[in-house]
């Protein structure tokens, strides 16, 4: 499977903050977390669109259509299982209409895109065992959080960098 480019829209530093405490608690507990993952590109996002091939017409197609929705307050509401036996746990993520409705005229554009629709989520955690979900659950609790999407970034996995667009 190639490595997936990908739109992203990044919190604020207070958003990050919130997000990573998620992120902690669940590396604290001995579960899996995205703290785990060591990248220097790692930071809590909101993935518009993924593909096998993003290039130059996407990026302005991207801050065309959702830079001017910059900044925009969201809540992080109720939490998720994606996946089989081993989980992707996140935080299903409320949007306004007017991004649902930006980012689908997006994502139209952008060929061999992942997973049709979109699911806007923060990913909390990747792989973790069902055996495990309801600790990591109890772990997180049940509070919801207002996130403030500022940023819009281009992840380009063959260079291994984003690119704030």
């Amino acid at each position: 499977m190639p490595r997936m480019h990908a739109l992203e829209l990044l919190p604020d530093a207070s958003g990050c903050e919130v997000v990573r405490r998620d992120w902690q608690a669940l590396h604290d507990a001995g579960l899996p977390s995205q703290l785990d993952h060591r990248g220097a590109t790692n930071s809590p996002h909101v993935t518009v669109a993924a593909a096998p091939a993003l290039g130059p017409a996407e990026d302005r197609r991207a801050v065309r259509l959702l830079s001017p929705l910059l900044p925009v307050e969201v809540r992080a509401a109720g939490v998720a299982l994606l996946g089989g036996n081993r989980v992707s746990l996140v935080r299903i993520v409320d949007v306004p209409d007017a991004l649902v409705l930006a980012v689908l005229d997006l994502r139209v554009g952008v060929a061999d895109v992942q997973h049709s629709g979109w699911l806007p989520h923060v990913t909390l955690a990747r792989r973790i065992p069902r055996a495990d979900v309801s600790r990591a659950l109890e772990v997180l609790g049940h509070e919801d959080v207002v996130l403030r999407l500022t940023t819009l970034r281009r992840w380009d996995p063959e260079a291994g960098v984003v690119h704030v667009l």
